[in-house]
């Protein structure tokens, strides 16, 4: 009998290049709210800022601001996507920054509190202007600036909701946004 084990010399083996089998890997994309306390000092915020570009990892949202002045001490809130390993390696690299004290998944503890407020700026006469008006009613935005033909609303809530009134005031005359990121904060007594 022929041995078929090699049946051309030409043919082309599909076989990984590696002598470990790694079957692909579809980690799913989530989204975490981290917030870090670092030194209030300056260039943190470029080091912190210098970890995620160089490491090709993306920022959503970020925002900064000194908590505790006798300290000397900021928080930095980042919202970033990544698969569960990613996150995880922010996490570490992060932890190891020198005037890094504190990271915390604000994602992962399940007791934290997001807000974040945008501006949305409408141009709208007629209908337009009473739809716009009872969304934002419905929305509880506020109106702080107003013109015959345009309106500025200040809305504050999760990003979803935020997200949601922006695409509502898009078919209305919508012109621009400005949001202010993600703040977050931990429930009950405990601080950071």
């Amino acid at each position: 009998m022929p041995d078929h084990s090699f049946e051309d010399e030409n043919a082309v083996m599909n076989q990984p290049a590696s002598a470990y089998f790694l079957e692909d890997r579809k980690d799913p994309i989530e989204t975490h709210t981290l917030s870090v306390l670092v030194q209030n000092e300056p260039g943190v915020l470029a080091r912190v800022i210098g970890l995620f570009s160089g490491r090709g990892y993306n920022i959503e949202s970020l925002t900064v601001s000194e908590t505790e002045s006798q300290k000397h001490l900021s928080r930095v809130t980042i919202v970033t996507t990544g698969t569960p390993m990613v996150i995880q390696q922010i996490k570490h690299q992060l932890d190891r920054m020198v005037p890094v004290y504190r990271v915390v998944d604000m994602t992962l503890t399940g007791r934290s509190i997001e807000r974040e407020l945008a501006m949305v700026k409408l141009r709208g006469v007629g209908e337009h202007r009473v739809e716009a008006l009872r969304l934002a009613e419905a929305f509880r935005a506020r109106v702080i600036d107003a013109t015959i033909e345009s309106f500025v609303f200040e809305i504050t809530g999760n990003s979803a909701k935020i997200n949601q009134f922006i695409e509502l005031m898009r078919p209305l005359g919508l012109v621009e946004v400005v949001r202010t990121g993600v703040a977050a904060i931990g429930r009950g007594p405990e601080g950071m």
